[in-house]
């Protein structure tokens, strides 16, 4: 963890911090809750529509994993900070027409939901020289339905370890573990022991994938108790309201 003094931080970097600070508590209760330590979790800090700026201050203060959910603002935004050492996580959902872009700057893509997905991350990511890790995206929806695709993305759970076989055979990709947005309707927890089942089915066949990404700010507690290793932050980070300037 980076500590950073306080005095001639902005409004912004302050305001930054305190949010972290009770983010870092939220987790350590909910670790301790259930039973692990607080260092299990890892934040990515998600900055969609926030400017490089805020990057900058998270950095600073130790987050070094960030997300975002649109490859039109986070080409730009990695190129910005370049010269930070960030983890670049694309968590929202990818047509494969933006493949080319996402596998130049992204370390990891949290979205992958469907076998032509797949191969073309892995020819950009071959031609781009890189190894790209990639997490099957499920979707939780109880509606979900074998072959479907969910409107949020996500594949469903009985085609999800076809698309983990699919991400450990191609060249250039690596698979990293399960991601899911729990639904709209309903108890997370629920939701999140669904997912933490296909991630233990996941790892069962491949030992090293062992990321499950789910939580946001409002269901962050709800995720770690079923075993999340990565929360995906916005709000609680960098507070609800569109773009800023500082």
């Amino acid at each position: 963890m980076t500590e950073t003094g306080h005095t001639g931080e902005s409004a912004r970097a302050r305001r930054i911090r305190a949010n972290l600070d009770a983010v870092r508590e939220r987790i350590a209760t909910a670790c301790a809750k259930a039973g692990r330590p607080a260092d299990d979790v890892t934040i990515i800090a998600v900055t969609k529509t926030f400017p490089a700026s805020d990057v900058r201050i998270l950095a600073d203060l130790g987050v070094l994993d960030v997300g975002e959910n649109r490859d039109q603002e986070a080409s730009p935004k990695a190129d910005h900070c370049r010269d930070l050492p960030l983890t670049w996580h694309f968590v929202g959902q990818l047509q494969t027409n933006k493949a080319r872009s996402v596998a130049r700057y992204a370390d990891v893509v949290h979205s992958v939901d469907r076998e032509r997905l797949v191969r073309a991350l892995g020819a950009r990511s071959r031609v781009e020289n890189r190894t790209l890790e990639c997490l099957v995206q499920v979707n939780l929806d109880t509606e979900s339905a074998p072959g479907v695709i969910g409107p949020r993305g996500g594949a469903d759970p009985r085609d999800a370890m076809a698309v983990a076989d699919a991400i450990a055979a191609e060249d250039g990709l690596e698979l990293g573990g399960v991601m899911a947005v729990a639904p709209r309707q309903g108890d997370p927890a629920e939701a999140f022991e669904r997912l933490y089942a296909v991630a233990q089915a996941v790892r069962g066949r491949y030992p090293r994938a062992k990321v499950v990404s789910a939580g946001m700010s409002r269901d962050l507690e709800a995720a770690i108790e079923q075993g999340a290793t990565h929360v995906r932050l916005g709000a609680a980070l960098l507070d609800d309201r569109g773009p800023n300037v500082g």
